[in-house]
């Protein structure tokens, strides 16, 4: 009975929406080495040649604002589909909490399965994608 009330139809959306970003940002990529990039909006530096951060990967250039680009709208839909899985309502900052802690869990499971580049930009991304996913679909 719990299975069936844990996997509805909205709560099964969200989780299967969040099974594959895992797979697609973790899950799926070839191993490598450790790699992690700890200055905080490094990568936007590095597009607007502010300052050069020495990017750990081969993305340079434009291939870097695309980078980021779609790393801002990765877990959007999580921010619409949120609500569903609570059944009510959320404050915007609840959803930025949502946001920080799936967005790390995915960081984390990069740096420690050597499975991509832990950054923080990609936490303040995603974070802020979710929180603005669940304002617009609550209309904040």
């Amino acid at each position: 009975m719990f299975l069936l009330y844990f996997f509805s139809r909205k709560r099964g959306s969200l989780l299967t929406f969040l099974a594959i970003v895992f797979g697609s940002t973790v899950f799926t990529r070839t191993p490598g080495i450790r790699q992690y990039q700890l200055e905080i909006f490094w990568s936007w530096k590095e597009i607007l040649g502010i300052g050069t951060c020495g990017r750990l990967g081969s993305t340079t250039g434009d291939g870097l604002l695309q980078e980021n680009l779609l790393n801002i709208l990765l877990l959007f839909p999580a921010g619409i589909l949120l609500p569903g899985l609570t059944g009510r309502k959320l404050k915007w900052w609840m959803g930025l909490l949502v946001g920080i802690a799936v967005s790390s869990a995915i960081e984390i499971s990069q740096l420690l399965l050597c499975r991509g580049l832990f950054e923080f930009d990609d936490i303040i991304h995603n974070s802020l994608d979710v929180c603005w996913g669940v304002c617009w679909g609550i209309g904040c």
